[in-house]
């Protein structure tokens, strides 16, 4: 899966925006890696919403343990990968029919979040229990939310285009060939919101996020480590 974002949308995270500066690399634009992604997976299916955000994801070659979904309601797209071991129970909870998948019951709870406030964003995801990764954009309000499980058994990666759009992936290799040194893995346990100003620990909401700069020969830019916590963002895939 892949999601591209315009620097109206999401602000470029500084430290890969720094990591790309420190140690140039090729780059190509946004355009080149969404172009790069459907010539390079069957049967990829994109979309364009609106003039900066660009929507990308394929069936082709998933794992039957974390397949890829997505959907829109409401103006709320999002795209999902993986499974909730406790979706049963979360149906319940947001009133869902039990034909709900993954994907929608994301959907709801970030409709539950952005209607309901000031609900505190790390307690959506706090609920969700097993393997995903989810990138969610509420055109409605322009919003972006992106999250990671707890153990980041669905890999997710972020990083900074030529041209200076916000990409995130599932394949770390697709956005290395865009994006040079300024990617990083996104650090599982995380969420990403624009609504609440950035990257949080949803364990661990007020504890700081911080990124420590890679060495020279890393392909990584950065790794994000949450304040009194392990390293969360692996550094192999």
């Amino acid at each position: 899966m892949l999601a591209i974002f315009s620097s109206s949308v999401v602000s470029p995270p500084e430290e890969l925006v720094a990591a790309g500066s420190r140690t140039p690399s090729p780059k190509t634009s946004a355009a080149k890696l969404l172009t790069r992604f459907v010539e390079s997976k069957a049967s990829a299916v994109s979309l364009q919403v609106g003039e900066h955000v660009q929507l990308a994801y394929t069936h082709h070659s998933e794992s039957p343990w974390h397949p890829r979904s997505f959907a829109v309601k409401d103006e709320i797209f999002c795209l999902f990968e993986g499974a909730l071991d406790n979706l049963g129970s979360l149906r319940q909870q947001y009133g869902l029919a039990k034909s709900a998948s993954e994907v929608i019951l994301v959907i709801e709870a970030y409709k539950a979040l952005r209607d309901r406030a000031p609900y505190p964003a790390n307690r959506v995801v706090c609920h969700l229990s097993g393997s995903f990764a989810f990138i969610v954009f509420d055109k409605s309000t322009s919003t972006v939310f992106v999250a990671s499980d707890q153990a980041g058994k669905v890999p997710l990666f972020w990083g900074i285009t030529a041209d200076g759009y916000v990409a995130f992936a599932d394949d770390a290799d697709l956005l290395k060939g865009s994006c040079g040194k300024s990617l990083a893995s996104f650090p599982q346990g995380c969420f990403y919101s624009t609504a609440v100003g950035g990257l949080r620990c949803y364990e661990n909401p007020k504890n700081k996020i911080t990124a420590v700069p890679a060495e020279e020969e890393e392909i990584w830019g950065a790794t994000f480590k949450v304040e009194g916590s392990a390293v969360l963002a692996a550094t192999e895939y």
